[in-house]
């Protein structure tokens, strides 16, 4: 096996072009399992961990540029105002250690469907930023899973940072395991509310083929609150409205049996998950101004 370690970004993605069957190595929380079990032999694998514009982020024109080398352990202390719904999910991954050296530009390469960091990425409208010699592509989060553990990456593409808004209104994350530490989500589920565009963001992890938004939800919600005038009442949420919203959340949702956990399972803790991440959520709106904002810091 090969083991390939540039040290920029320029020399990354040259070696990339060169080398389409390099295995990419951000954190290795899931590659280095994968090798130890003999469960993967790649050819080479290509190091990323001391490219310096990797470890890198940006706050820009209402939005955050996270470098894909950055660790959940920085989200977490650094980012945990402007990136809430991924900080909630951050805290959630694995061990201090994992989340020293895990980071979302990982979550993003394996497009695992119990990945922690999807849901609150879909939830915000997140685009990844892919690049190759050839140039730079923007992906949309929900554009970017194409199965179980593959993503829209070209051969020659790495994933060089993840560009998400700041948010306009509350973010909240939920995953259920089999314990509350060191644990792959059994069922994971993001909301966010977008008040300054009267619309509502959702992430459904581990409970399909790949991560994917419950656009029907999403659509229903946003609806509702705009034709009862709740985005400007901030008035409490009629409990119809919260039971519908977990109802087309756990339609959009196509889980199988595992020895994590089964189908009908998942789905009942999707709906459950789903109607209290938009209670707490919109407990936090109501707690907040009774205007739109625009994006805050």
């Amino acid at each position: 096996m090969d083991f390939l370690q540039p040290t920029s970004w320029a020399d990354a993605l040259a070696v990339r072009a060169r080398a389409p069957d390099a295995v990419p190595l951000a954190g290795g929380t899931d590659l280095m399992v994968e090798l130890n079990f003999d469960a993967r032999r790649p050819v080479a694998l290509l190091d990323l961990t001391r490219v310096p514009e990797l470890a890198e982020w940006q706050l820009t024109d209402g939005q955050v540029r996270l470098g894909a080398g950055v660790s959940y352990s920085r989200i977490i202390t650094e980012l945990g105002v402007q990136l809430p719904g991924l900080a909630m999910a951050a805290r959630t991954i694995g061990s201090p250690q994992i989340r020293n050296r895990g980071t979302v530009g990982g979550n993003l390469g394996t497009a695992s469907p119990a990945g922690d960091a999807h849901p609150p990425l879909l939830a915000a409208s997140a685009t990844i930023e892919a690049a190759s010699v050839r140039g730079i592509r923007m992906i949309p989060a929900d554009e970017f899973y194409a199965g179980v553990k593959r993503n829209a990456l070209a051969p020659d593409e790495l994933v060089a940072a993840v560009h998400v808004p700041l948010p306009s209104g509350p973010e909240q994350f939920s995953k259920i395991g089999t314990r509350n530490a060191m644990v792959i989500a059994v069922a994971a589920f993001s909301v966010a509310l977008h008040p300054d565009r009267k619309q509502v963001g959702t992430g459904i992890g581990s409970a399909a083929p790949t991560p994917r938004r419950a656009a029907e939800a999403e659509r229903f919600l946003a609806a509702a609150l705009t034709d009862s005038g709740l985005w400007e009442s901030q008035a409490q949420l009629p409990e119809p409205i919260t039971r519908e919203f977990g109802a087309l959340v756990r339609a959009a949702a196509a889980p199988i049996d595992d020895v994590r956990g089964t189908a009908a399972y998942r789905l009942h803790a999707l709906e459950v998950m789903a109607r209290r991440t938009l209670a707490w959520a919109w407990h936090d709106y109501r707690q907040s101004p009774n205007t739109a904002r625009e994006g805050r810091p």
